[in-house]
């Protein structure tokens, strides 16, 4: 609906809303840009404290996918007027946990009455507006690593309907609450402003260069790998070929699929861009189908030289980070996507 509207010309503004990327980038001095974003949604999880959690992490995502380093954020609330209090109080402190560990500072936030519950931030935060990752610089001969496994949608499905095996949801519930701090630092090859205060207190800015030939990033979250892989082919008039083997999943994920679990986001992620997808070679039906899960809080899909590949893979494991190689970067043909076994 945005692209519908009159269009601003504010030439501070580095990145807008017009390819899909994950946040706004606007200049506010040599060197030196924000980054923002905002998400918010409903509960996936029973666990208040935990939801809260899943929230942050999710609306922290999209600073990181950015190359951008979170510095405040306000709270937004929608609860029922008749409500416990005290789930609420327990969702903040939930978020609040993840914010502490980000170095993010929740500054304030918003309240309305709703009949249903919904929970999320927006994030500002600093960025090097030489060193920003948007979805539309991969190059043809790139590599794209992914920096977790898919399945939170399904899974979240499950639970809603009380069929999710315990270990399921564990596992989906430590991926969603992981943050992608450490995997944005590792890409950077520093730490974020505040942690460079001890070192150069007058300077806050990210770093400008970067140890590894990253070309473009995004976050994965609700139009799932193939969606957001589609912005990345658009944007950067490229195609793209994964290889469904190595794509990592969350236990449970394909039981999830098989049982039926499905949720309307994957249906609606499946019906829009499965048109761009051609699959070579025995595909399961519930590989297909995990291709195109909404995730929460998922992982970092990077576009990194074929030379970079390796070292940036072994980079993030060495702390931590279980990033896989899961396709290369083409140059553009159809289809725009392929899947190989």
């Amino acid at each position: 609906m945005l692209g519908k509207l009159a269009r601003q010309h504010d030439p501070n503004v580095l990145v807008g809303f017009d390819q899909a990327d994950d946040a706004g980038v606007y200049l506010i001095g040599p060197g030196t840009a924000l980054v923002q974003t905002v998400d918010f949604f409903t509960p996936m999880v029973d666990d208040p404290y935990t939801f809260g959690q899943i929230a942050a992490t999710n609306a922290l995502s999209d600073v990181y996918a950015m190359g951008g380093h979170p510095l405040t954020s306000l709270a937004l609330v929608c609860f029922p007027e008749k409500a416990d209090l005290a789930i609420l109080e327990r969702t903040l402190a939930g978020g609040l946990s993840k914010m502490i560990e980000a170095s993010c500072s929740v500054i304030g936030g918003h309240s309305v009455r709703d009949e249903e519950m919904k929970f999320g931030y927006s994030v500002t935060g600093l960025i090097d507006p030489a060193r920003v990752f948007t979805n539309g610089d991969a190059k043809p001969g790139d590599r794209l690593l992914f920096t977790k496994a898919l399945g939170t949608g399904v899974i979240s499905t499950a639970i809603k309907k009380k069929a999710a095996q315990q270990s399921w949801i564990d596992a989906a519930i430590a991926s969603m609450t992981t943050l992608n701090k450490k995997a944005a630092e590792v890409i950077s090859g520093g730490a974020g402003p505040r942690q460079a205060e001890r070192s150069a207190a007058d300077d806050r800015r990210p770093p400008t260069t970067g140890p590894f030939a990253v070309h473009a990033m995004t976050d994965v979250t609700g139009f799932g790998l193939i969606g957001h892989a589609r912005e990345i082919a658009l944007a950067s008039k490229v195609s793209l070929r994964f290889h469904a083997k190595s794509v990592p999943l969350l236990k449970g994920a394909l039981e999830c699929i098989r049982a039926g679990h499905i949720p309307g986001g994957l249906k609606a992620n499946r019906e829009f861009a499965e048109c761009v997808v051609g699959y070579e070679g025995g595909i399961s039906e519930e590989m297909k189908t995990i291709l195109f899960d909404p995730q929460t809080a998922g992982g970092l899909l990077i576009s990194v030289a074929s030379d970079d590949a390796n070292k940036l893979t072994r980079a993030f494991n060495a702390v931590g980070v279980p990033a896989v190689e899961i396709a290369e970067v083409l140059p553009p043909t159809k289809p725009l996507i392929s899947i190989m076994p």
